[in-house]
């Protein structure tokens, strides 16, 4: 497994552990310039040899040229015969509960190449500060619909997972790999990641801030407007984050309707087996509710001023075909002119010619007229 980590105090420890009980056999870590004490944490696991860590201080968003040394490095080095490239707030498992990652992979047909791993957003309620494995315990289904009701683009991207290969490319994101996916695993060695991006207001707020700024630094890299990293790190500056930061989380009345629906489905397997290091400092509801409107009146506009821009988008693509269109029909049209044109010149040519011919045959007959 390969991780580039930056400021993750809260949740890198148990993230360790998991994925070391889940029989990954080397973790490579590039610390991104932490100051938080993530550091001191992964020098304490290299110290043990649970962890090969590097530094890498530059923040410039450079995530996929370090993940792809340390997934080529994987290979070469440590003759990996499949690489993870994870993030610090995954978890990756098995769907299978009596399976162990290592179990799959033992097993996995390495002929595939590559394959795509559902990331699975973990949510439940809000909290100032806390790592939150036990608060966070429900799955987030909600659809795109809801998500972009309450100011959210979409659902996690899938990760690549892919075969040792010390030329593989991983792009920024761990999303896509350079190998070709020809396969994907059986439904009995599926496996998943479970996700815990919001773990608390004071995590969270650092983390957009960090890589914002990072994103700003970066030279040749831009992100896309739906960016969910930069559209927050817009919120930070105009004062809107923390709202939006509670509104994307539910309540608890949204928490009993979701669960009744099927929005949220509850999900134990982290929470069960490993302790959240940073204990939680919950946000009070009652308190925090002008706060929570604030940021449903955010999310509402954000989702009122997104279906506008789609429906911007559909009308000037549907303009962009009319137009091309009516060009095609003023090319037809102008063929079909040309053609007239044509025709008419044509028949006019031919026209004078029998009038020529003819005049020539009377100018014959008056000639041999005269001469008789």
């Amino acid at each position: 497994m390969t991780m580039m980590v930056r400021d993750e105090v809260d949740i890198i420890a148990p993230m360790i552990e998991h994925h070391l009980r889940q029989g990954v056999d080397v973790i490579i870590a590039t610390d991104n310039g932490s100051v938080d004490g993530t550091t001191e944490i992964l020098e304490k696991y290299a110290a043990r040899g649970h962890v090969v860590l590097r530094h890498d201080p530059v923040h410039r968003k450079q995530q996929g040229v370090v993940v792809t040394q340390m997934a080529r490095d994987a290979a070469s080095i440590y003759g990996a015969d499949w690489v993870l490239n994870a993030d610090a707030d995954e978890f990756w498992m098995p769907k299978d509960p009596a399976l162990t990652l290592r179990d799959v992979f033992v097993n996995l047909n390495k002929g595939i190449q590559s394959f795509l791993v559902e990331v699975v957003d973990m949510t439940g309620p809000p909290a100032l500060a806390g790592t939150g494995l036990q608060r966070l315990l429900y799955r987030d289904l909600r659809s795109t619909k809801e998500l972009n009701a309450v100011g959210l683009h979409s659902h996690s991207t899938p990760n690549a997972v892919h075969v040792g290969d010390p030329s593989v490319t991983v792009v920024q994101g761990n999303h896509l790999v350079s190998l070709a996916s020809l396969g994907t695993p059986p439904p009995e060695l599926a496996i998943e990641v479970l996700h815990f991006p919001w773990r608390s207001w004071a995590q969270f707020s650092r983390k957009v801030d960090n890589s914002g700024r990072a994103y700003l630094n970066a030279s040749g890299l831009t992100p896309s407007p739906n960016h969910h990293g930069m559209r927050d790190f817009h919120r930070l500056q105009d004062g809107t984050l923390f709202a939006s930061y509670l509104f994307r989380h539910p309540t608890s009345e949204d928490l009993a309707e979701g669960i009744a629906s099927g929005s949220y489905v509850e999900e134990r397997r982290i929470a069960d087996t490993t302790t959240s290091p940073a204990p939680d400092v919950p946000v009070d509801q009652e308190k925090s509710a002008r706060e929570w409107a604030f940021g449903k009146v955010i999310g509402g506009l954000e989702y009122r001023v997104r279906t506008l821009e789609t429906e911007v988008a559909a009308a000037g693509d549907r303009n962009a075909e009319l137009a091309v269109g009516i060009h095609e029909l003023e090319e037809r049209l102008g063929e079909e002119k040309v053609a007239r044109i044509r025709a008419q010149t044509t028949l006019e040519t031919t026209l004078n010619r029998r009038v020529v011919r003819a005049a020539d045959r009377i100018v014959h007959a008056v000639h041999s007229l005269r001469h008789r």
